[in-house]
């Protein structure tokens, strides 16, 4: 199973200490090494299918719905929206009660059960006036539009929220548990607090309960010391995959392990100090600020924000395989999300209504893509 997806807000302030380096990206080996799984090409392609959509408003979850369909969440509208793949068509379910959106927060990623035949439940994270949180809602598409999404049950409160660093993706893995990334609302010592839900990667039961397995006990903690991860997924091996904004110096992405500690606030990057976990990859801040991330083709795709790009980075096991390879520069503006399509096509959201995007360029688009 796949999903999609900050440097400081977002990657947008000015870069300080050593960003002016020639390289952008530093490839890094992880010590799992990569076996004898075979590696994609090391050179890559995207095609623009089509623009499937757009006009839409801070969109920053996506989800595929079973049988067809894809539910795009508005950060700031605080509305989940059902977008026909095939025409474009809009059709809103319904405004979210009790999303309190300001800065980087609001309705932010949303997933589909697992057992969505059957239950129909939408599971979605949102900043509320008092913190981020984790609820799922019954969607009866038979009721009228804007009226189809039930009340909200909360099934995990207290994450800490903030203007900015509120993490917010959420995804089902491919053990049936629910993952959702959080941020350190500019506290870095809270990403070292194994107490605290912020600055985590969280991991649970569908009804909200800490997971068999989970490394700290009855905890809903995963792995801990992240700045503000905003993107998951799982390659075809299940091994999960974490993208995480940096400060001033190095962006991430991230091979996660059960009670790792990724180094939030001692270690930015590739440090290579005993404790911490190192990025497989890294990028200047300028060039990536990663939100969503994919799996396709053998490669994890990242959508940059503030990089305004999409990143290829071909793997072979745990490492990747070459030099990470950037589309799109520049063509889309800032990329929010991307999500696997099935085979060799992803989804992939752009973010320019955010408060942070280029004027004139518009509403934003959710396009198609093919992939190589």
């Amino acid at each position: 199973m796949v999903t999609a997806g900050c440097s400081s807000g977002d990657g947008e302030e000015p870069d300080t200490g050593g960003t002016s380096a020639a390289n952008s990206t530093r490839p890094g080996a992880s010590p799992d090494g990569g076996g004898d799984e075979t590696a994609p090409p090391p050179k890559g392609s995207v095609k623009v299918v089509r623009t499937v959509t757009e006009g839409l408003n801070s969109p920053w979850g996506l989800a595929p719905l079973p049988g067809g369909g894809l539910l795009v969440s508005s950060r700031d509208e605080g509305t989940i929206t059902l977008v026909d793949e095939k025409t474009g068509k809009k059709t809103e379910l319904g405004q979210v009660p009790g999303v309190s959106p300001a800065g980087e927060g609001g309705l932010l990623g949303i997933a589909i059960s697992l057992d969505y035949a059957s239950d129909h439940m939408i599971y979605a994270y949102f900043t509320s006036e008092s913190d981020n949180r984790v609820v799922r809602m019954l969607y009866d598409p038979k009721k009228p539009s804007g009226e189809q999404l039930g009340a909200p049950d909360t099934i995990v409160r207290g994450i800490p929220k903030g203007t900015n660093h509120n993490g917010g993706r959420l995804a089902f893995g491919p053990d049936k548990m629910l993952y959702a990334t959080t941020g350190e609302r500019y506290e870095g010592q809270l990403a070292q607090d194994k107490k605290s839900l912020g600055g985590k990667i969280l991991r649970m039961t569908p009804d909200g309960e800490p997971a068999p397995g989970n490394p700290f006990g009855d905890s809903l903690v995963y792995s801990y010391g992240h700045r503000n991860v905003q993107g998951l997924a799982w390659d075809g091996k299940q091994r999960l995959w974490a993208s995480e904004f940096g400060q001033d110096t190095w962006d991430e992405l991230n091979l996660i392990k059960p009670g790792g500690n990724y180094g939030w606030p001692d270690v930015e990057g590739k440090a290579g100090k005993s404790g911490f976990v190192d990025p497989v990859a890294e990028w200047r801040t300028a060039d990536a600020s990663p939100s969503g991330i994919a799996y396709a083709e053998g490669s994890v795709w990242m959508a940059g924000l503030r990089g305004e790009r999409l990143w290829r980075i071909p793997l072979k096991g745990t490492q990747p395989s070459a030099d990470p390879q950037a589309f799109l520069k520049g063509e889309y503006g800032r990329l929010r999300t991307v999500v696997s399509a099935g085979g060799d096509k992803l989804w992939l959201t752009t973010s320019e209504t955010d408060g942070r995007g280029s004027p004139g360029k518009g509403d934003d688009k959710l396009l198609e893509l093919e992939v190589k």
